[in-house]
């Protein structure tokens, strides 16, 4: 709408991403601290709970967190596609592809929360199966969208300033590949206070600056990157997704007062991959996501090992609640793994100039 103004009335300001993106990350930021409490009583309310399938010890007080109401992905994703509507350029390619994208994976994680709270004791909610069905079907469709719409196929790697290949049409299997991964990753770290919030926040920052950068021919041009004419528009979502997770962030705190559930995760992780894409970072993203990496490889490695081996190890997986089995508080896991996501971000920025 802002964008919209800027073309009826020439108000000049408004023709900058950056002003935009300050702006949609303020309406984000505070329509989620508004809407997160009264979301939060309506959800005590109508007993919107949290399953709770890991670890119960005095350290963590997991028991406590079952009557935690889940499910706050829902008002963070309301929160950016509001603050994206009335700041965004809502016929740019790529807006239109993360709005399906934070939407349909949204969709995803709603269904699947839905069933855990309306199933019966101890619903473990959609299959396997049944959300990897819908995540592959999700992301095929954000990847031919992109495709048909012109996006480039060419495959970039850090640190080095031409493409090395050209997928052509079977980038749609790659782009599956990077969403699906990324999805599953965040859903998987979401399982202790903030500790899937901050290393998201820090991605969809890292990922903004690329967006911005490719965005514009200049500052591409002059340090060796890929321009993509419109791509730049992205960091608009990326700033509302910002904002609203900083207000989510504010009741998700531990101790928490409610969870994101497989809403706002699924939702956020689908986000990330499908940023990676478009700013050619499919590669870098092993680095701007490490968290979301290990957790899932620790996850693959506890499987593998217990099928072929029938050894696990770790002591549980994913590999946060290992480090609750030796012991280690919640706060301390939280902020090392924060810690371990802020560097890994700002070496993958430092790619920027190295080229």
């Amino acid at each position: 709408m802002l964008y919209e103004l800027f073309l009826l009335f020439e108000i000049n300001i408004f023709q900058y991403i950056t002003f935009r993106a300050g702006i949609s990350f303020f309406i984000a930021l505070v329509l989620t601290l508004i809407l997160m409490p009264k979301f939060i009583a309506w959800a005590k309310k109508k007993k919107i709970k949290q399953p709770i399938y890991g670890l119960v010890d005095k350290h963590n007080n997991n028991e406590q967190k079952q009557n935690v109401p889940t499910m706050g992905g829902v008002i963070f994703i309301i929160s950016t596609v509001v603050a994206t509507l009335f700041t965004a350029h809502l016929t740019n390619t790529y807006i239109i592809g993360g709005l399906a994208t934070i939407l349909l994976f949204g969709f995803i994680g709603f269904k699947d929360d839905i069933k855990k709270i309306l199933g019966q004791k101890n619903s473990a909610g959609l299959s396997a199966k049944e959300k990897l069905l819908l995540q592959i079907i999700f992301s095929a469709v954000i990847a031919t969208y992109l495709i048909v719409s012109g996006f480039s196929t060419e495959l970039y790697v850090p640190f080095y300033k031409n493409p090395i290949a050209d997928f052509e049409y079977y980038s749609i299997l790659f782009f599956i590949l990077v969403m699906v991964s990324s999805s599953n990753g965040v859903n998987l770290t979401d399982g202790l206070d903030g500790l899937a919030t901050v290393p998201s926040i820090f991605a969809i920052a890292t990922l903004g600056v690329f967006a911005y950068l490719l965005g514009n021919i200049v500052l591409s041009n002059y340090l060796l990157l890929p321009s993509i004419d419109g791509v730049g528009e992205i960091a608009i979502i990326g700033s509302a997704l910002i904002g609203a997770l900083i207000g989510f962030l504010w009741y998700n705190s531990h101790p928490a007062e409610v969870f994101m559930g497989d809403s706002g995760s699924l939702s956020v992780g689908g986000f990330i991959g499908y940023m990676a894409i478009i700013t050619k970072n499919e590669i870098l993203l092993i680095l701007i996501g490490s968290i979301f990496v290990i957790e899932s490889v620790s996850v693959l490695m506890q499987v593998a090992s217990y099928r072929t081996r029938q050894k696990r190890i770790f002591l549980m997986a994913p590999i946060h609640h290992h480090f609750e089995m030796k012991n280690w508080h919640e706060n301390k896991i939280i902020i090392r793994f924060w810690i371990v996501a802020l560097l890994s971000n700002l070496i993958a920025l430092i790619s920027i100039k190295i080229r």
